[in-house]
C-alpha cells in the first residue's frame, strides 16, 4: 500500500524559493520566534523571507499540511495554537500506537533489527552529551537522533499505517518537546529513560519495554504541565 507522504523535518520542497521559505517559516515556528496564534501576514513576511507573495502562500500551504499553520476563511493564516489539552491528546494517542508497534517489533525483530537499534542508541547517546549545557545549539541534532532511535525501535512493526500515524504524531509533538527539553521544567534523566527502553527491547521483554516507553513519552507531558500558562495559546 502506498501511503501519503509526510513532510520531513529536513524535507519539504527541494532547493527552491518555496522550499527555502517553507524551511525558514517552519524553523521559526518550531523555535518560537513566530509564537502560537500569531497572524501570518503575507505582505510583511514576504520581505522577511525574501520571496514573493505567491511563493510565500505556497510555503504556508505546506505548513498547513504539517498542522503548524491554520488557514481560516477570510482571516488568512495563523500559527497553530499550542495547548496542554492538544498535547495530552497527542501523547495518549502516541503511547497507544507506539506500544502496539513496539510489541509487534519485538515479535518480528531479528539480528538486523537489534543492530539498527543499538546503532541508533549510540548516535543518540553522543547527541545527548553534546546537548547538555548547549540546548539551543545542539537541539536539532538531538531531535533527529531521537527520531531515529524511536523509528529503529518500531522498525520491526509490519503495519505501514501504524508507522505512518506515529510519524505524524511525532512531528506534532515537536514544538512541545523542544520546550520540555530546552527549558527543563522538571528534573529528568532522558538518557537513562532511553537506556531502560533499549535494555528491555534487547531482552525482548515486551511488558517492561512498553511500560518504560509509556513513562518516557508521558514524562514530556508531565514536564509541560510545569511551564507557565502564558506559554500556551489555547
Amino acid at each position: 500500500t502506498r501511503l501519503p507522504q509526510i513532510p520531513q523535518r529536513n524535507g519539504g520542497p527541494g532547493k527552491t524559493l518555496v522550499g527555502t521559505a517553507y524551511r525558514g517559516l517552519r524553523r521559526d515556528i518550531i523555535e518560537g520566534r513566530l509564537a502560537p496564534g500569531t497572524k501570518l501576514r503575507v505582505e510583511h513576511l514576504k520581505d522577511a523571507y525574501g520571496v514573493g507573495a505567491g511563493t510565500l502562500r505556497e510555503a504556508l500551504a505546506l505548513l498547513v499540511s504539517d498542522a503548524l499553520v491554520v488557514a481560516q476563511d477570510q482571516r488568512g493564516f495563523h500559527v497553530k495554537p499550542m495547548s496542554l489539552a492538544d498535547f495530552h491528546d497527542i501523547t495518549q494517542t502516541r503511547i497507544l500506537l507506539e506500544c502496539e508497534a513496539l510489541r509487534q517489533s519485538l515479535q518480528n525483530g531479528d539480528d538486523v533489527w537489534e543492530s539498527r537499534l543499538v546503532a541508533a542508541f549510540h548516535r543518540l547517546d553522543r547527541a545527548e552529551k553534546r546537548l547538555d549545557g548547549q540546548q539551543d545549539e545542539h537541539f536539532d541534532e538531538w531531535e533527529e537522533r531521537n527520531r531515529e532511535f524511536h523509528q529503529a525501535l518500531i522498525s520491526g512493526c509490519r503495519s505501514a499505517w501504524v508507522r505512518h500515524f506515529l510519524e505524524i504524531l511525532y512531528q506534532q509533538a515537536e514544538r512541545y518537546r523542544r520546550l520540555a527539553i530546552v527549558r527543563k521544567p522538571i528534573p529528568r534523566d532522558v538518557h537513562s529513560e532511553h537506556q531502560a527502553i533499549l535494555d528491555a527491547a534487547l531482552a525482548h521483554d515486551a511488558d517492561t519495554a512498553c511500560k518504560v516507553l509509556s513513562e518516557h513519552i508521558g514524562m514530556t507531558y508531565e514536564a509541560m504541565k510545569h511551564l507557565p500558562p502564558e506559554m500556551f495559546s489555547g
